[in-house]
């Protein structure tokens, strides 16, 4: 019987073994997964009545994947959306003050976000002609290019500071977001490829989560998967079976698994020690990606001793502002049952690729950056 072992037992790897039982039950799937539970950074805790997320939020129904494997697994009728205020309300951090994020052109027209030639530049990117560089380009670059540097500078960072903690004078735009370099080269503008994007759906994109959280969709796939999942395994590496071909996967100690193909869903990072006896230039290669690190602080609060309650998503400080909070998602205003009655849940999100250093901070001094932030809000 043919055996595959996944090495990495979040949501990709927990996602490619469950598909690969359902294209062909004939092959046998292990996945192996470090921590003591599945589901890597996706995950959900419960503290006193708060409902806190460890890592995303929720996912977009931007492509169908996520909502078709929602469905296959039985979950759909468990989904919750995104507050119509999350969806509209959503915020910048500048100059010390909330501003609110345009929406529709409209909106933008009418927002003091951007000067006069930062509209101008904006709104003609659709006669811009496309003329790409040769070789990779960053967002910063591409946006800069398309729209102008005002909009680079204020939505490219914004974009993805709220993404990826990002630099986007770094990240490649083909690599980060893939989708705008095709509409430029399909449409001809980004302005034409979001209309027609937006052409094809059958209402506005939201995001989703489950009202339990987002260990429903792990511990799912994890229940449907049952004993091919095993925890608390660290691997250490993987080599070619001496003589009868496939792999040798090791653990700690005497523990190995054979398999005729292996997965590698973990980290880069992880993956470059695994192959490193393997095939060093790879290892090498997947050692020199960087990581972003980013802590999540969730924030009880009493409502009454709130001055304002947020309604919206929350707010995002760009990277050039170089601020030590990230964004403040406000959760009991997104998804429901997230915070007791007469409560809110907000969590906020520190680091980021200009502030990695937060990221040390003991836990007592990290609850401090966000304190402090909000004050100044």
């Amino acid at each position: 019987m043919p055996h595959v072992v996944v090495v990495g037992g979040g949501l990709t790897g927990l996602a490619v073994a469950y598909r690969l039982r359902a294209a062909a039950p004939h092959v046998g799937v292990t996945v192996l997964e470090p921590r003591l539970r599945p589901g890597g950074n996706v995950g959900t805790e419960d503290h006193d009545g708060f409902r806190i997320e460890l890592g995303p939020n929720g996912f977009l129904d931007r492509t169908p994947h996520l909502p078709r494997l929602c469905r296959d697994l039985g979950l759909t009728d468990r989904l919750v959306a995104a507050s119509e205020a999350a969806r509209k309300n959503r915020y910048l951090f500048l100059d010390g003050r909330l501003r609110r994020m345009p929406r529709g052109l409209l909106g933008l027209l009418a927002s003091p976000l951007l000067s006069a030639r930062g509209k101008w530049k904006l709104f003609t990117e659709p006669f811009r002609k496309a003329n790409p560089p040769g070789g990779d380009e960053t967002v910063a670059d591409f946006v800069t290019r398309r729209a102008g540097k005002e909009a680079a500078d204020l939505f490219a960072d914004a974009l993805v500071t709220g993404v990826q903690a990002g630099d986007p004078h770094q990240l490649s735009v083909a690599g980060a977001f893939p989708r705008l370099p095709a509409m430029e080269r399909d449409a001809g503008s980004l302005f034409r490829g979001f209309w027609r994007a937006g052409k094809g759906r059958t209402g506005p994109m939201r995001m989703w989560s489950f009202r339990e959280g987002l260990r429903v969709l792990v511990g799912s796939l994890a229940d449907a998967l049952g004993p091919a999942v095993r925890t608390g395994v660290t691997v250490r590496a993987v080599y070619p079976s001496a003589g009868v071909g496939g792999w040798t996967v090791r653990g700690d100690g005497r523990d190995s698994w054979a398999a005729d193909a292996v997965v590698l869903a973990a980290p880069a990072y992880e993956q470059a020690a695994i192959v490193a006896a393997l095939d060093a230039p790879l290892a090498d290669d997947l050692a020199a990606i960087p990581y972003n690190r980013v802590a999540v602080v969730a924030l009880g609060y009493r409502e009454a001793d709130c001055p304002v309650k947020p309604d919206g998503f929350g707010y995002i400080a760009p990277q050039r502002t170089r601020r030590d909070v990230l964004g403040v998602q406000w959760c009991s205003s997104i998804y429901p049952d997230r915070a007791p009655a007469g409560c809110v849940l907000w969590r906020a999100l520190c680091g980021g690729v200009n502030r990695a250093d937060v990221f040390d901070l003991s836990d007592g001094e990290l609850v401090g950056v966000p304190l402090k932030g909000l004050d100044e809000l």
